[in-house]
């Protein structure tokens, strides 16, 4: 896996190295110059991502290229890229798919994501999309359909089994879908037809601790190996993160509930939208957080765009999150205009708990109280919260 930290790259060199000795990837010869444009490429879409190679990484990478000896550079470019690899996908010459694991430590972030690469030895020369699919991947709930009498097609317990996000870059145009590739520029959306090529694939975890997930990857439908060997068994652990405590308050500085929209570097939205079940939801980027409240955060620089509603300004906080802290941030809100010492009270008589586009599985809808964080942290006077009959105000 690449890292971005010095303080951890000595200790997850060492184990990549480890790793890398147990697991030997085949190195196919290939022609220099397409293959040296690609890692090109690579290195400028991981550093946008915010894991780039190491300085000792790009040095070698750098003397590959300039090896006057083809076959060796080639050798040379492969043996930096393969410790990162986390799968190893083959397609034979009749376009089937197997895949085995690389040699790269399964080490994950809870509520973040960490890049791995697949390497991929093309025998066919297949040019279609490599496409990514687990069953440990994916949205946590069903939107709603509008249906009085919803049929149950998640369970809380097949939420909970979706603990990850796993995609090859580019990132899918859509911020909630889950694991992928990254399939966008500088990369290219389709397989080149190189015999050896890499992909970059992202993996977001919501939990801590050790998780298992099946990954299994193919160029379209048919191409998927005899005997499952298409898809292989993970298991990853992911480091605890860290609990970032918000202090708010209000222009009279009590304690009160704001809107936070939470963004890292990579601009990714915290906590993730397709992880999100009621109080927070994925259709809208902000969460609600009220004095003593926390947002998991792995370790990372962040943006929080805050307000406590229309009354108040929109302001902006940058801050690190690293092994240090912080334990606790303030966040301080400030009035643009105050209606009330007019006379002048804000109200929404139509909220809906349910309907629309919230949750139909695994729960119908969402309660009253979530919605009650969203009046208070818009500070709204007078509010009607519609539940599929009785109102609650």
């Amino acid at each position: 896996m690449i890292r971005i930290s010095a303080a951890c790259s000595f200790v997850a060199a060492l184990g990549v190295i480890a790793n890398a000795q147990q697991v030997q990837l085949p190195s196919p010869a290939v022609p220099l110059q397409p293959l040296a444009q690609q890692v090109r490429q690579m290195e400028t879409a991981l550093l946008y991502l915010g894991q780039p190679f190491s300085a000792d990484e790009l040095a070698r990478i750098d003397e590959a290229i300039a090896d006057a000896q083809e076959s060796e550079a080639v050798k040379r470019l492969q043996s930096v890229l393969d410790p990162h690899v986390l799968a190893l996908v083959q397609i034979n010459p009749e376009s089937r798919v197997k895949v085995e694991q690389g040699p790269a430590k399964p080490e994950l972030v809870e509520s973040g994501t960490r890049l791995f690469l697949v390497k991929v030895i093309n025998e066919a020369g297949v040019t279609a999309h490599l496409k990514v699919e687990s069953p440990n991947s994916g949205d946590v709930y069903i939107q709603s359909t509008g249906s009085p009498e919803p049929a149950v097609e998640l369970t809380s317990q097949q939420a909970a089994e979706r603990w990850s996000d796993i995609s090859l870059y580019p990132l899918p145009t859509s911020p909630y879908v889950s694991i992928s590739l990254y399939q966008k520029p500088p990369m290219l959306p389709r397989l080149s037809g190189l015999a050896v090529e890499y992909q970059i694939l992202t993996i977001y975890s919501r939990d801590p601790g050790q998780r298992s997930a099946i990954i299994s990857f193919n160029v379209g439908q048919g191409t998927q190996d005899i005997g499952f060997r298409n898809d292989m068994t993970v298991l990853f652990t992911a480091r605890p993160a860290r609990r970032v405590t918000f202090r708010v308050r209000d222009e009279n500085r009590e304690p009160g509930m704001a809107s936070f929209i939470v963004r890292d570097a990579q601009g990714r939205l915290y906590p993730n939208p397709s992880k999100r079940l009621a109080p927070d939801f994925f259709f809208q980027p902000q969460v609600y957080r009220s004095d003593g409240e926390n947002v998991p955060l792995p370790e990372g620089q962040y943006t929080v765009t805050y307000t406590g509603g229309p009354e108040y300004l929109t302001e902006e906080k940058n801050f690190t999150v690293d092994s240090k802290g912080p334990a606790e941030i303030e966040f301080r809100l400030e009035r643009w205009i105050d209606p009330a010492m007019s006379g002048w009270y804000s109200g929404d008589h139509h909220i809906h708990a349910a309907g629309c586009r919230h949750y139909q599985n695994p729960a119908e809808g969402v309660l009253p109280d979530d919605m009650m964080r969203q009046v208070r942290g818009e500070r709204i006077n007078v509010s009607s919260i519609l539940t599929w009959g009785p109102d609650y105000y």
